[in-house]
Formats: structure tokens, C-alpha cells, sequence
């Protein structure tokens, strides 16, 4: 892995000085050496992306050790080797949340053993493949410890886990914004509009600046969403099929695209940061509840002449609290644009990274791409710069639950699952837009 990701930044490099070679042709242009530049972009487009895939690989596989070894050292767990503990660890997993569940139902429940839950894993993986008709009345039983009031089943906290993780690394949001995982319908919080007053206060006397900062309450609810992944029930009777892996990533597949869309534009349950209100910020900041922009300087475009200028707008209205972890969020069309651009000394302001775990840079702020950016056009809002661990949050309610259906689709069996979750701006100040109008 380590020679591959060194041959991409070898290839990135390489293309990013035919990219500024041909782009210096192009000022004298013609039509050939246009489609040339158009070529080696997708080349450097390509570099960059497939760089950012193997690096999120690498980090997906570090954080799933870092998280194993804080969840043995949570629950007193010593094991020997990765398998091992990897079993511990869901085993007490598995029983916590099924103790939940029977507190919650007034019911008892006795702790299960390694050999308890491989029985209840597999009653699941036969109720998936031929649903409650064929399944023995010891596999019923085995199941009915975690039935769902809803008349469901609840998908073992090892599958869920898998689902969880995979939207993590496919949903660039996530991987930027605040997330917390609730019990409840929402995630409530106070906030600090104002400052508390002061004063110089006498040897015998207080001071008379008696002025206490407003605050207010924020609240981001979690929704129902849900997906219907379906498959023959030839495939689902062949045994070599790993049915959990392979309903555990369908499911994160279909979530991670619509959550994706949701955390950018969706504006009516969970709330999109590109959904809110905007006001012109002439660097003192606008009214709470709306997000600053700066005009781009021409209607769905960037200014003809110096177009780097609106960026370092952009950049200036942010506060110095937010700026050292602040990035830019945008689509590929509009890096596209950027990359052309050069600042005052004649660099270019787009800069590739030839660094593992460092992503490319604009003006020196890290990017995300997010594809779900509005395109440009008149007055959209398709650069985003904030610092987004502060500006977005993302809430996500526990469970996952799963219905099959063998009889509305045949000869499909569709598996419908819901789970919860919300996101809202938590952070108005924390976050700016760059609007592509004249003004």
C-alpha cells in the first residue's frame, strides 16, 4: 500500500506540472491545446481522488485499531490477538444493548455467552435468508430476545457497527462535521449569544456593569429514513453468500448517499448547511441564525478580473478562532475553475498535496469535495469555507432496524430498514459562502 500511494503522488505530481506548463500554452491558446489542459485536468483530478481513497483507507484501518483498543481498555477487556479481542469486545456490546432493550420492554434478561450470540447471529442469518416459516422454533426464541415493539428484528450491534463505520468513510460530511449518537428524540443545547459585562471596580465598591450575556437553545431532532435493499431469494439461499456483509453494505450505501445530499441541501427535516439564510458580511459578521457570503464578482462565474480576489474575501471573514481548522467544501467543476487562478506573486492558488494524509489545498486550507455542492450558476452557493467541526452537527440516534418482505416484490425479498438521524448548523459565525452574483 505504501508503494502504490507513493506511485499516486508520483503521478500527481507529474501532472500538476503539465498542468501548469499547458495552462501557460493555453494564454496563447488554441483549440488543441484547450482539449490538451482538459485532458491532463482529468488526469490530476483523477490523482488527487484515487490519492484521497487510499488515504481513507489507511485512516479507516488505523481508526478501527485506535477504537478497538480504547473499547477493551473502556471494559477491562485483556485478550490475545485482534480476533480475540474483537470478540470480547462485540460480545459485551451485544449484551448491553440487548439488556437495553429488555429494560426498556420491563423484561429480564440474562447475559449471553459467545455461544449465545453465534446462535442468535445465526437464527438472523436464517431468518434473513427464508424468514420466520422455516425457522425452528429453537431459532424463533434465540431471536425473540431482541424483538423489536415495531415487528422488526434488531440487527446484532456487530452489523450495525459495520454499517455505521462504512457511511463514515463513504459520507465526506461526516468526516468533517460534529457527530453525536443519542437515545432520545433530539439533541438539545444552550447557546452564548453575548458577552458578560466588566469594569474596573473601586477599592470599596463593586462595579456598576451589572450586563450578563443573552443566551439560547438550540435543539437538532433525529428523522426516520429507510431503505428497501432487495435481493432473489435464489441469491439468499446461496450458502456462500456472506448475507450480514452484504446487507450491511447496502444498507450504508443507500444512507450514505441520501444523508450526503441531506447534510448539504436538504432543507425541510434534516437541515443542510447550504439550506439556511444568507446576508452580505462585510466582515463584521451578520445577523445569528443566517451565514456570511462574499460575491464572486459575476453571475454564476468568478470575476473575469481577478477572480482570486473573492477567495481571499471569503477567507478574510472568517474569525481567527475558526481559521486554523477551516477548509474550503465544494465540487470538482469548481476546483476545476480555482486551479487556473494565481495570487499576486503568480502561485497558483490550488496546490496538490505530495504529502500522505494531507489532502490538497487551496490559499493553504485543506478541501473537501463534496459532489452534492450546488453547481455554479446564478447566485448559487457553491463554495463553502468554515471550519465545519464547529458549524455542522450531526445526530444520529441508536439502532437499526430491519423488516423482510418476501411477498410485495417477488421474487425479490426486500429488507426495509429505518434508522434516526438529524444535523443542523450549530455554528453561524463558524461558517461563510462564497455567492457567485455581481453583488
Amino acid at each position: 500500500m505504501d508503494d502504490e500511494l507513493k506511485s499516486l503522488i508520483k503521478k500527481q505530481g507529474e501532472a500538476f506540472d503539465a498542468f501548469k506548463e499547458t495552462h501557460e500554452e493555453l494564454r496563447k491558446a488554441d483549440a488543441l491545446t484547450e482539449e490538451k489542459l482538459s485532458r491532463i485536468e482529468k488526469a490530476l483530478d483523477d490523482a488527487v481522488e484515487a490519492k484521497a481513497k487510499l488515504e481513507a483507507r489507511f485512516d479507516a484501518e488505523k481508526k478501527e485499531r485506535e477504537d478497538l483498543e480504547l473499547r477493551l481498555s473502556r471494559k477491562g477487556i485483556r485478550a490475545n490477538g485482534d480476533a480475540e479481542a474483537n470478540q470480547e469486545v462485540q460480545l459485551k456490546e451485544f449484551n448491553a444493548t440487548l439488556q437495553g432493550l429488555a429494560a426498556d420492554r420491563k423484561r429480564s434478561f440474562q447475559p449471553l455467552d459467545h455461544g449465545g450470540m453465534s446462535a442468535y447471529k445465526a437464527a438472523l442469518e436464517q431468518w434473513v435468508r427464508h424468514g420466520e416459516r422455516e425457522m425452528s422454533p429453537e431459532e424463533v426464541k434465540t431471536l425473540q430476545i431482541s424483538s423489536d415493539a415495531e415487528g422488526g428484528y434488531f440487527v446484532t450491534p456487530d452489523t450495525a457497527g459495520r454499517m455505521v463505520t462504512q457511511i463514515y468513510e463513504s459520507s465526506p460530511i461526516r468526516q468533517i462535521a460534529s457527530q453525536q449518537t443519542i437515545s432520545t428524540d433530539a439533541l438539545e443545547g444552550i447557546e452564548d449569544l453575548g458577552e458578560a459585562g466588566a469594569g474596573y471596580a473601586g477599592e470599596r465598591k463593586t462595579s456598576a456593569n451589572t450586563d450578563t450575556p443573552d443566551v439560547g437553545k438550540w435543539r437538532i431532532p433525529v428523522h426516520w429514513i429507510d431503505t428497501e435493499p432487495k435481493a432473489t431469494q435464489q441469491l439468499l439461499d446461496d450458502s456462500s453468500i456472506n448475507i450480514e456483509a452484504w446487507l450491511s453494505g447496502k444498507v450504508a450505501d443507500k444512507f450514505a448517499r441520501f444523508e450526503n445530499a441531506e447534510f448539504v441541501t436538504g432543507a425541510t427535516k434534516i437541515r443542510g448547511f447550504c439550506s439556511y439564510e444568507v446576508a452580505a458580511d462585510d466582515g463584521t459578521g451578520v445577523e445569528w441564525g443566517k451565514i456570511g457570503y462574499v460575491p464572486s464578482g459575476a453571475v454564476g462565474d468568478f470575476a473575469a478580473d481577478d477572480p482570486a480576489d473573492a477567495i481571499f474575501d471569503l477567507v478574510g471573514l472568517l474569525k481567527n478562532e475558526y481559521l486554523n481548522n477551516a477548509r474550503f467544501v465544494t465540487r470538482r467543476t469548481v476546483i476545476t475553475k480555482i486551479r487556473k487562478f494565481k495570487d499576486g506573486q503568480g502561485n497558483y492558488l490550488w496546490q496538490p498535496s505530495f504529502v500522505a494524509g494531507q489532502p490538497e489545498t487551496i490559499v493553504g486550507h485543506p478541501v473537501t469535495r463534496a459532489e452534492d455542492m450546488p453547481g455554479l450558476g446564478a447566485n448559487s452557493l457553491s463554495l463553502a469555507f468554515g471550519d465545519f467541526a464547529r458549524a455542522y452537527q450531526i445526530v444520529d440516534r441508536q439502532g437499526v432496524r430491519v423488516l423482510r418482505d418476501a411477498l410485495t416484490s417477488k421474487p425479490y425479498v426486500k429488507f426495509y430498514t429505518t434508522k434516526r438521524v438529524g444535523g443542523g448548523v450549530l455554528n453561524f459565525e463558524a461558517l461563510k459562502f462564497m455567492r457567485f452574483a455581481a453583488a
